[in-house]
């Protein structure tokens, strides 16, 4: 149950988003839903070889371009997801920040939950 009430709390965080924030729109729950699942499976399958690639300039960056890769995700994922674009670098990197910052809220929550029953 936690597995899709994540998937939701990332749409809701992208519908928020598009309307706080210029350059990030969703067009509706289906497209931000599809989005949410969509960055799920980019940050499963593609980031970690991305990762790979890229480790060492992450390096070299103290680990910052990862939020760099961050992005990149959440750009792909708009170039998949009809219904849901990016305009610019600094929306999908601010929007990438916040969407990261919720997904850990959500497991730091969901872990301590976990604990305690």
């Amino acid at each position: 149950m936690n597995f899709i009430l994540y998937f939701v709390v990332i749409a809701a965080t992208m519908m928020a988003l598009s309307h706080y924030l210029p350059g990030f729109q969703v067009d509706g729950w289906m497209p931000a839903l599809w989005a949410a699942v969509v960055l799920g499976a980019a940050n499963t399958i593609l980031k970690p070889i991305l990762f790979v690639l890229t480790l060492p300039f992450t390096i070299l960056t103290l680990g910052l371009f990862l939020l760099v890769l961050n992005a990149l995700m959440l750009w792909i994922t708009a170039l998949i997801v009809p219904g849901f674009e990016l305009q610019g670098f600094m929306p999908t990197f601010i929007a990438s920040l916040i969407l990261s910052c919720v997904g850990m809220i959500w497991k730091a929550v969901t872990k301590k939950r976990k604990q305690d029953d």
